[in-house]
């Protein structure tokens, strides 16, 4: 099993970028909340806009990051040769996306429902272009196995990105009032929706820099027969990882068309976008997994063990995802002050959110089986048969029961094809994944869950008390069950 503690040690450090640069990033959900308060619905905007820019983001990089890592893994090319081509399709691809896009920037706002803001529309544009062509070299430094780079580029983009917003959100308002004649020449106090934005872009121009290493140094010459074997592998990841965006994006892009009041949708998208920020725990938690595991996958899948490692981090994965549920539901009564009192209503969301995540989380393990077999036609049909669950759950719920209807229709999406890609790719792929002690885990999460929901406590703090009490014992059956305290690195020094 070293294979699982280099994969758990490069999870650690990625983790470093995603968990902790998540977290700083979510310190920026009270601001945005406080300054754009819930009525204004200007929260909505901020949340449609970037719904639109991940689902681009996807476009533009074409599933080329798997593709990478499966053709330079394969030995029959030079990984260099593999990269230099990877960047000049992606760029190639993002700089006809911003010419176009800035040549019918007023048609493309107007389509939008943004007339009165096409800059929103044009910075948007910029930034997910230069962050789809940025992705290939941060999927080469997970590659060379530089996590180190890799999460500080990360965090350094997300704390100037935040010191941008403090700057624009906080004391460009203080100055306006006591020294107006220092930010007069910039400022617009009506502006603050577009300071996110002026934020994001000017964070992911700077952040270009770092890469001039990983820019240089090997030939930027184009082969055909290459790049078409390439194209031809991460076609369908493209489209199965565009409409999995979609699946976490569509409702958030299709709000304001469902009421018929616009200004109605954007402020139920607000307010569901901000309490949903609380979950943002559990995609932390799943994104800094996959960017440890996919290299790990494609690596470790020349080794004759790979299948049962496969499964132990299946169960691995699955036991610390329901730990952060636990987590973050037990302290809830901590957490809601991350937003607004304004936005408290939806916080009803968040497990259901949750829940969504798991699913999502596990339907990511089990994805390998078709991109390991070169058969990813199936994640297309996957995420197509998601996508249409969520979207059409979507139009006809959420005029009837609003934003708790877009959380169910994410858990009914990701759990059919969860549950498509598990019976398919144990015909096509078997992995004997250990079902009974997961569903073990499952239960005793569940026990714990409603034991915190149903025990009635009116003081916070032995509410806390209680609650943190439950967690402790999920953890005890975990260190008890699969993670001996002797097998921990630096525990294991204090207990021999």
């Amino acid at each position: 099993m070293a294979g699982l503690s280099s994969l758990a040690k490069d999870t650690a450090i990625y983790g470093l970028s995603s968990i902790v640069g998540r977290f700083l990033n979510y310190l920026l959900v009270p601001l945005y909340t406080s300054v754009l308060t819930a009525s204004s619905g200007g929260y909505g905007v901020v949340s449609n806009v970037y719904a639109y820019t991940a689902l681009i983001l996807v476009l533009l990089t074409f599933g080329m990051e798997t593709g990478f890592f499966r053709f330079a893994n394969k030995g029959d090319e030079r990984p260099e040769k593999v990269y230099a081509n990877t960047l000049l399709f992606v760029g190639g691809l993002s700089l006809l996306f911003v010419v176009t896009c800035l040549t019918f920037l007023h048609p493309i706002a107007a389509l939008l429902e943004y007339p009165d803001h096409p800059d929103y529309v044009g910075m948007m544009v910029m930034v997910v272009a230069l962050d789809a062509f940025q992705c290939i070299p941060f999927a080469y430094l997970r590659y060379q196995k530089r996590p180190l780079k890799f999460a500080g580029i990360k965090l350094f983009n997300i704390m100037g990105n935040i010191c941008l917003n403090l700057f624009f959100l906080l004391l460009c308002p203080w100055l306006d009032i006591h020294a107006h004649e220092w930010v007069a020449w910039f400022y617009r106090p009506d502006y603050l929706v577009g300071y996110i934005f002026v934020s994001n872009l000017l964070m992911s121009s700077v952040q270009l820099l770092f890469f001039l290493p990983e820019l240089r140094g090997f030939s930027y010459r184009m082969d055909p027969a290459l790049l078409k074997r390439m194209i031809v592998y991460s076609f369908p990841i493209l489209i199965f990882g565009w409409v999995g965006i979609l699946n976490q994006t569509v409702d958030k892009m299709i709000y304001p068309f469902l009421f018929d009041d616009r200004q109605e949708g954007l402020v139920q998208l607000g307010i569901y976008s901000a309490t949903s920020k609380v979950a943002l725990v559990m995609a932390m938690f799943t994104q800094a997994f996959r960017y440890a595991y996919e290299p790990f996958v494609f690596g470790k899948n020349k080794e004759a063990d790979n299948r049962t490692v496969y499964a132990a981090a299946m169960k691995y994965f699955f036991i610390f995802s329901l730990l952060a549920f636990l987590t973050v539901m037990f302290y809830m009564d901590l957490l809601r002050y991350m937003v607004a009192k304004d936005y408290w209503e939806g916080l009803s969301v968040v497990a259901i959110v949750m829940g969504a995540e798991i699913f999502k989380g596990i339907y990511f393990n089990l994805s390998f089986w078709y991109k390991l077999t070169d058969e990813t036609r199936w994640g297309a049909y996957f995420s197509l048969t998601g996508c249409a669950i969520i979207l059409l759950l979507n139009i006809w719920l959420v005029p009837r029961y609003g934003y708790v209807a877009s959380a169910w229709a994410s858990v009914a999406g990701y759990g059919t094809i969860t549950l498509l890609s598990y019976v398919i790719g144990q015909k096509k792929y078997p992995v004997g994944y250990p079902l009974k002690e997961m569903a073990v885990y499952l239960l005793l999460a569940a026990v714990l869950y409603v034991a915190a929901e149903q025990v009635s406590i009116a003081s916070p703090v032995l509410r806390l008390g209680f609650r943190t009490l439950l967690l402790l014992l999920f953890v005890a059956y975990i260190v008890k069950k699969d993670l001996p305290l002797h097998r921990i690195p630096v525990i294991n020094r204090f207990i021999k």
